[in-house]
């Protein structure tokens, strides 16, 4: 018979790890499944400017680490495995990955989100990681699709390689005030060129090497051609709940977690936090608290059983 542990955590970003930290804490057996990077796409962030306590902010990377390092330190333990199917049997929750099963008392899927793809020929060419990434594009030519917040500040970072860099959105800039005034400086010295209203059809390739996006204007019939030599894609993210399938854990019309108030599902014993919970604000401050709740409530429905 395989071991049974008091939680098993489905990932290992800042909700699910600050979790960890919580349960461990309080001698609760604690596992954490992570398919990636350990910290999620925290880890893949340049610089986190809007979490508590870091007045210059700091590299996504290393607060993933700092937070592994804490959850550890307690007794959590982490290991790399894409989980491909959870279900209740009893009192104990099955969780089939493609390393082996495991099985436990609560869970808790703290899975986060996935960037979304452009769904376009030549997807397969496009990065999603400029801290990643960025570095192959020395004195090159990028293109940057998106206009959100995460599109604005990973195209500043870019600019620390490239020499120019395209920036194309369907409609209009969202990003926060902060940023945008940020971005109308490197525009200002003609780094960036904001492009607002074209939509991507196409990554072109030649030989395996990117040299253009092609594009159509929103709202009309023209076509453009951006010539660069690579593509990095911010539009938007997607819950990794594709494993909950058939588990029976209630989903909401775009795919996140449905909980109650102590971040329950509608199967006993099993909670979800962070980005993939249905109202999620998506920012790594709310996936901590998230977690501490989350690492509350299963503390107590253990204690009850």
């Amino acid at each position: 018979m395989s071991k049974i542990y008091d939680l098993v955590i489905v990932g290992a970003g800042p909700s699910a790890l600050t979790a960890a930290v919580y349960a461990a804490r309080e001698d609760v057996d604690t596992l954490l499944l992570e398919k990636g990077v350990i910290g999620g796409l925290m880890a893949t962030i340049d610089k986190i400017e809007n979490y508590p306590g870091f007045p210059k902010g700091i590299e996504g990377l290393t607060l993933a680490m700092d937070f592994q390092a804490q959850a550890e330190r307690f007794g959590a333990r982490i290991e790399l495995a894409e989980v491909q199917k959870i279900e209740k049997a009893k009192d104990v929750v099955k969780i089939t990955t493609d390393t082996g099963e495991f099985r436990a008392r609560a869970v808790l899927i703290a899975s986060g989100n996935d960037h979304r793809k452009l769904g376009i020929p030549g997807d397969e060419y496009a990065h999603y990681c400029a801290t990643c990434d960025g570095a192959l594009y020395r004195d090159k030519k990028l293109a940057v699709i998106g206009g959100a917040n995460s599109a604005i500040q990973e195209a500043i970072f870019l600019t620390k390689f490239a020499t120019h860099i395209d920036i194309i959105v369907r409609s209009t800039i969202k990003a926060d005030a902060v940023l945008q005034k940020r971005l109308s400086k490197y525009v200002k010295t003609g780094v960036i060129t904001v492009h607002t209203g074209w939509t991507p059809d196409e990554i072109v390739a030649k030989d395996g090497a990117v040299v253009a996006v092609k594009t159509h204007q929103t709202d009309g019939q023209k076509e453009k051609e951006f010539p660069v030599d690579g593509v990095f894609v911010f539009a938007g993210v997607i819950p990794n709940t594709n494993f909950l399938a058939d588990s029976g854990v209630e989903l909401d019309g775009a795919g996140h977690i449905v909980t109650d108030q102590d971040l329950m599902t509608n199967i006993p014993g099993i909670f979800a936090s962070g980005d993939v919970r249905s109202g999620a604000t998506k920012q790594v401050s709310s996936a901590c608290g998230e977690g501490t709740t989350a690492a509350l409530a299963i503390r107590e429905y253990l204690a009850k059983r």
